[in-house]
């Protein structure tokens, strides 16, 4: 089980402390929830904060763009040391060949699809294409937010699509995730988890017992 800590509720006055207290952690990510303004309300993560992120951890980057036009970050994020593109189904219009330029560049490629799209809209032989699809289980674009429990359908739906056709994507559940929470999504197929709130409220900032309850 991967679990992918939110930095979008990490302390960002002392975000490199925050960060350093994963070190050593095994099967984790770093999530980062890149927006802008449009696509979601909310701004984020610019360039240079990403850019300096690998050299305080060796943890991978998991970058989800929560952006109206995906196409328009390829280029100028590139160059920098994300382990993954994860871009929105509904941002984008030829799904197919922006996938394919993705993977030309970073190592892996995924498609988020917000609580109320319905799996049935990427077309099946794109999922053999992708290395993970990842479900959002609250509204995107703020942190903190109640876990919609209509999206466990979709879960399920994906790992019987896994389990018919053999596909190898991840499926990875971001919004209201706590210690009860992972145990339903897990259950259903999530094999990666993001949680933001539920990890960086931990009163003794001791991130790594939150990590071990959602295991």
């Amino acid at each position: 089980m991967i679990i992918s800590p939110s930095l979008l509720s990490a302390d960002f006055l002392n975000l490199a402390e925050d960060v350093k207290r994963f070190d050593g952690i095994d099967d984790l990510w770093l999530h980062l929830d890149i927006m802008d303004g449009h696509f979601v309300p909310n701004l984020t993560f610019g360039r240079t904060v990403i850019e300096k992120l690998p050299t305080i951890t060796q943890h991978k980057l998991d970058a989800h763009f929560m952006v109206s036009n995906p196409e328009a970050y390829l280029e100028s994020f590139k160059n920098y040391p994300l382990y993954n593109f994860t871009f929105h189904w509904e941002g984008v219009t030829h799904h197919d060949s922006f996938i394919s330029r993705l993977k030309d560049i970073f190592p892996s490629v995924r498609i988020s699809l917000k609580h109320s799209t319905p799996i049935e809209v990427i077309p099946t032989y794109l999922f053999e294409k992708i290395d993970l699809i990842l479900i959002m289980s609250v509204n995107p674009g703020f942190g903190g937010q109640k876990f919609i429990s209509g999206v466990i359908d979709k879960i399920e739906k994906l790992k019987i699509l896994k389990e018919t056709y053999n596909f190898q994507f991840e499926i990875q559940v971001d919004g209201g995730i706590n210690e009860r929470v992972s145990k339903v999504v897990t259950e259903a197929g999530a094999t990666n988890l993001v949680a933001g709130s539920y990890i960086f409220s931990e009163p003794d900032k001791n991130y790594l017992k939150r990590i071990d309850s959602l295991r």
